[in-house]
């Protein structure tokens, strides 16, 4: 049976900050780069040898995975990225310090932002410096100017149906270098939480989510391979 492991990036520099970050292309911290050697350690005593690692095009994402493979010993995994994979685009929001938000706007409007399924914050303004319309990344793409967690499953699922679920069935282990948001998207199909339910989801930073998968890629099990730092899961089928 296949094994999946999701790992979110290590500490960026704008987690350091308190900053939603979204598609800013910020670097890890040293704490962030140790954090992805030390998955890359947890990745190997758990004898995980993937066929293939799949990863946003964000620096902070990137890097983590390369880090990890690196210290697990594991060369010349291919690696494949996309955009889709991206952390939740946070529009207006994007680049403000999270508790002058709360300060400007109210603590409970920043949190009906931050944690509702399918609200999101007000979309990016047109020639803020945050717009990627110009990015080469996303050349030819329709991208958005905000998301909710909604969207962003809206984006990840087809991705996922296409390109990461085809080599699951085919009985290859995946690794996932990404973000909060799309992995918790990830999580919430896998294990079908309610919608209500998602938002309290964390997925750590650096610690990598191992799942054991049925032929019909349903979860059999689940665990965090840093276990002083796991977060509660949902239950396995």
């Amino acid at each position: 049976m296949p094994r999946l492991i999701l790992l979110r990036h290590g500490q960026s520099q704008w987690n350091l900050e308190n900053r939603f970050t979204g598609w800013v292309d910020v670097d890890l911290t040293a704490e962030g780069e140790a954090q992805a050697r030390r998955a890359g350690e947890l990745i190997a005593q758990a004898a995980f040898h993937p066929a293939v690692m799949f990863t946003s095009v964000l620096t902070r994402a990137k890097r983590t995975g390369a880090l990890a493979l690196q210290s697990a010993g594991l060369k010349d995994v291919p690696v494949v990225e996309d955009w889709r994979l991206n952390e939740r685009h946070y529009g207006g929001l994007t680049g403000l310090d999270k508790a002058e938000t709360a300060r400007k706007h109210g603590e409970d409007q920043v949190k009906v932002w931050r944690r509702s399924y399918d609200i999101p914050p007000p979309p990016l303004e047109a020639g803020s410096e945050w717009d990627f319309d110009d990015d080469p990344r996303y050349a030819g793409q329709t991208i958005p100017k905000t998301e909710s967690l909604k969207t962003t499953l809206d984006r990840v699922l087809p991705y996922w149906n296409d390109a990461i679920a085809p080599r699951l069935a085919a009985g290859e282990d995946v690794l996932i270098a990404a973000h909060g948001n799309s992995l918790r998207a990830i999580v919430k199909h896998l294990f079908s939480v309610p919608d209500d339910q998602i938002v309290g989801v964390e997925i750590p930073t650096g610690n990598p989510l191992e799942i054991d998968l049925d032929a019909d890629l349903k979860p059999i099990d689940a665990r965090y391979l840093d276990a002083d730092r796991a977060q509660p899961l949902p239950e396995a089928a």
